[in-house]
């Protein structure tokens, strides 16, 4: 039996040993991080308000979202999936109708930084709703008021309402 030596082929094993530290590792792409798949959570619920002064009271969580179409233009105040307040333009009766969806009919308070009034809602399909006339001074104190107005109804949360830009929007498209 003849036996086999490695002798020989040491120079070469120990000369690629000493090149392989010369060689720069090639990095690996990191794996991309796991995906998590949470719930999304329920949109919050408007909180009671407390408090004398209602301009303290704490904004309804929610924002709002401008829409024009081609029966007029639209406005709508709340979360994902959950409006809490829409104002709708009708440009051909000149008419602004401000909804306020799981509501009853009855009569709405409304409040800006300029003026009360105190509106008829009428039951839709949909909740209630109060309809406008385009130069109604109301429209104009809820777009100017001084960050926010409220809308009050026995039996239901208030909503506290940014006046924000898209108020002035629908106002100004009903108005032509």
């Amino acid at each position: 039996m003849r036996r086999l030596s490695l002798a020989p082929l040491a120079p070469t094993m120990v000369a690629a040993a000493a090149l392989s530290g010369c060689i720069p590792a090639t990095p690996r792409p990191e794996a991309p991080p796991p995906v998590r798949h949470t719930p999304q959570p329920l949109p919050p619920t408007p909180r009671p308000v407390s408090g004398a002064d209602w301009r303290d009271w704490p904004l309804t969580p929610g924002d709002w979202r401008y829409q024009r179409t081609a029966q007029g233009s639209g406005a709508a105040f709340g979360t994902a999936g959950v409006t809490r307040l829409s104002l709708t333009c009708d440009p051909r009766t000149r008419q602004v109708r401000l909804s306020r969806p799981a509501s009853v009919a009855g009569s709405v308070t409304i409040r800006t930084s300029s003026t009360t009034k105190v509106l008829a809602a009428q039951a839709v399909a949909t909740g209630a709703e109060m309809v406008l006339t385009a130069n109604d001074p109301l429209l104009d104190a809820m777009a100017f008021s001084r960050g926010r107005f409220t809308m009050e109804q026995q039996g239901q949360v208030p909503l506290v309402i940014p006046a924000y830009a898209e108020i002035g929007r629908v106002i100004e498209d009903c108005r032509g």
